[in-house]
């Protein structure tokens, strides 16, 4: 097992999908890992520190896990198949060990809420894992995601915009010509 912390979380320009950027706390390596819009909202306002005014998903499951006398011990991403991540969280809890099955969003987001600490397998980090030196990192240029159902259709496969023609502007045309601007100035409302 690598120790990993969360490095960055970014925003693909292209397809507006996110990224959770871990990197091994004694080298060079990162792992980039694609998640959900709601997951990197979730990761990045629990580095912040940002308390939400009710329980968000990740509070609810620190609340439980605390009320039923446990305590995160660590995170671990344990796999990697067809391109998707896989997580454990390991839990301690009234003199035995437990291990729930997670996506690694979850888990990070949990992870950054209770300060439990995160590994890779090594074979994840061999796999998927990107080596920068320090110059690179700054410079670098994340893997495309992989395909996914829920990931944004590029351009060309979207629907194709309606067309604007002279008949279906006609009707904002006339609601734009039935208005009296005078009206307003009459009602006492000022621009």
């Amino acid at each position: 097992m690598i120790r990993v912390v969360v490095d960055s979380i970014r925003v693909s320009l292209l397809t507006q999908s996110r990224v959770v950027v871990l990197r091994e706390t004694e080298g060079n390596r990162y792992l980039p890992i694609w998640i959900g819009q709601f997951e990197a909202d979730a990761i990045a306002s629990a580095i912040q520190g940002h308390e939400p005014q009710r329980p968000m998903t990740h509070d609810l499951l620190k609340a439980a896990i605390s009320e039923l006398d446990g305590l995160v011990r660590q995170i671990y991403i344990n796999d990697i198949r067809d391109n998707t991540f896989f997580a454990r969280i390991i839990i301690d809890q009234a003199g035995r060990t437990l291990e729930l099955d997670a996506r690694p969003s979850d888990a990070i987001a949990l992870a950054e809420r209770v300060q439990a600490p995160i590994f890779v397998a090594e074979h994840v980090l061999e796999q998927a894992g990107v080596l920068f030196d320090e110059e690179e990192q700054s410079d670098a240029t994340l893997p495309t995601p992989p395909s996914r159902s829920e990931e944004p259709k590029p351009e060309a496969e979207t629907e194709a915009e309606p067309e604007l023609n002279e008949d279906s502007l006609s009707i904002f045309r006339n609601f734009i010509n039935t208005l009296d601007l005078d009206d307003r100035d009459r009602s006492g409302e000022k621009s």
